[in-house]
C-alpha cells in the first residue's frame, strides 16, 4: 500500500466502492454518504487528501485539516482496505499527515460502537479521549522527535 495525493477520480471510486461500515458511520454521525463525500471534497480542492492505494487502485481517502489545536481527520474507505496488513501502513502515514499539519495531535472520531473500532485505532496509536457528540474521540500524541 502507498499514498499519493489524492484526485476527484480516486474520491469518485473509493465512494462507488464503498463500504458497509463507512455508510452505517456516516449515518450513525447523523450524515449520509453525499455530505461525507462533500466534506473530502472540500479538504481535496485545498490540498489536504491523500488516496491510499492498493496496487493501481485508490481503496481509502483520508483527508485533515487543522482546527484550533489539533488535525482533524476525514476517512473513507472500500471493504478491502480493513485488512490486519494495512495497520503497519496507517501508523506511518498518520505520523506523515501529522507531519504535514505541524505535529499538532490528530483527532480522530466513530460513532460506532464495538471492539475491532478501539482496537484499530490503538494498534496505530491512538489514545481513546472520551466523547464528543456522541462520537469516541481518538487521539494521536504529537511525535516526541517532531
Amino acid at each position: 500500500m502507498r499514498a499519493r495525493a489524492a484526485t476527484v477520480g480516486d474520491l469518485e471510486d473509493v465512494f462507488h466502492g464503498l463500504s458497509k461500515r463507512m455508510s452505517d458511520e456516516y449515518l450513525a454521525a447523523g450524515k449520509d454518504s453525499k455530505a461525507a463525500y462533500d466534506n473530502l471534497m472540500m479538504n481535496l480542492k485545498e490540498g489536504r487528501a491523500h488516496a491510499l492505494v492498493k496496487g493501481a487502485q485508490a481503496v481509502a481517502f483520508i483527508a485533515w485539516h487543522e482546527h484550533g489545536d489539533a488535525a482533524d481527520t476525514l476517512f473513507a474507505a472500500q471493504e478491502d482496505f480493513f485488512r490486519a496488513a494495512t495497520v503497519r501502513f496507517c501508523r506511518r502515514h498518520i505520523r506523515h499527515i501529522q507531519a504535514l499539519a505541524g505535529n499538532l495531535p490528530v483527532h480522530s472520531r466513530s460513532w460506532l460502537d464495538g471492539p475491532d473500532v478501539a482496537k484499530w485505532f490503538r494498534l496505530i496509536g491512538y489514545v481513546e479521549r472520551g466523547q464528543e457528540n456522541g462520537a469516541t474521540l481518538f487521539e494521536l500524541p504529537p511525535a516526541p522527535n517532531g
